[in-house]
């Protein structure tokens, strides 16, 4: 049985509309970059703390427990360790799941696709951007977990760049690809879970008697969009932590097995609740700051 396409509406986050008589001309995707940018600016601090609670061994905190050690050991400060990776992150990886997703959906999709359809086209996106996005993540993670770790194993990177030439210098070029895999596992299961299930939840909420699209209903379809997506991208997200904050060679499977005997199956769920702290906001800011910036481009448009 076939899935009916959903109904149509003016614009969603990735899509713009197409006028009567021809194809809107795209938006640029250095907006895409500056709307994410601006979110992590905001979302950093619980960024870096979801990836301290993942990487724990042992960890008994609440998640605002664990802000506050942070703050209270290394300063507000300490917060934002990793702020140039998070940001070389959202220039790349974040700026080419959208503006592929953008292209799939406008050049490869009908007007009006279907639920499958969509999933399938950000599922596509999000896998190449997690393989292009790969060596920003390895530093990120590395950079926001290392005060959490003794002296001792600490990377000490002083900036996103440095950080990647200690790598290939240290570790060889190979090892800005460590955990490519849980990585781009996740990519997918995060743009399928967050772009197409943003995009059906904004047309959910505009079928609603009275409803129109702005920033309120942009911030309850994205707020619902950034629950799905962390629930889904949990056990991903939790592995991908693990593999990239490690030292030496450690399978995948090693790492997996050790955790599950030494901490059961909630292991997978580690961090949830500051996952969902950060991404729920991250995706709020970055789909609302999104759409104002396309809404401005159409309204400067429209006057010239």
């Amino acid at each position: 049985m076939s899935i009916p396409a959903l109904p149509p509406v003016a614009r969603t986050a990735a899509q713009p509309a197409r006028p009567v008589g021809g194809q809107k001309k795209p938006y640029p995707f250095m907006y895409i970059g500056f709307a994410s940018g601006m979110a992590t600016c905001f979302t950093h601090p619980l960024d870096l703390t979801k990836v301290q609670m993942q990487t724990a061994k042992a960890n008994d905190k609440s998640t605002i427990g664990f802000i506050g050690g942070i703050v209270k050991q290394h300063g507000v400060r300490g917060v934002y360790d990793g702020l140039t990776a998070a940001m070389l992150r959202a220039l790349s990886y974040s700026t080419f799941r959208f503006g592929a997703y953008d292209f799939a959906k406008n050049h490869f999709l009908s007007p009006n696709p279907g639920l499958v359809s969509m999933i399938g086209a950000s599922a596509a996106a999000g896998g190449m951007a997690g393989l292009l996005g790969v060596p920003a993540e390895v530093v990120l993670i590395r950079m926001a977990s290392d005060r959490a770790k003794p002296i001792g194993e600490r990377f000490m990177y002083r900036n996103c760049f440095q950080g990647l030439y200690r790598i290939v210098k240290d570790e060889g070029v190979l090892a800005l690809y460590r955990g490519w895999q849980p990585n781009t596992v996740r990519a997918i299961l995060m743009n399928a879970s967050q772009l197409a299930s943003y995009d059906v939840f904004k047309k959910m909420l505009l079928g609603i008697k009275g409803s129109r699209d702005g920033p309120i209903l942009q911030f309850g379809a994205s707020f619902l969009a950034g629950t799905v997506a962390t629930t889904i991208c949990a056990p991903a997200d939790v592995v991908k932590s693990r593999v990239m904050a490690a030292k030496g060679g450690a399978s995948i499977p090693t790492i997996i097995t050790t955790a599950v005997k030494q901490e059961g199956l909630k292991f997978f769920f580690r961090g949830w609740t500051a996952a969902w702290v950060r991404l729920c906001p991250q995706t709020v800011l970055t789909l609302v700051f999104l759409e104002q910036l396309r809404a401005g481009v159409d309204a400067y448009r429209a006057r010239v």
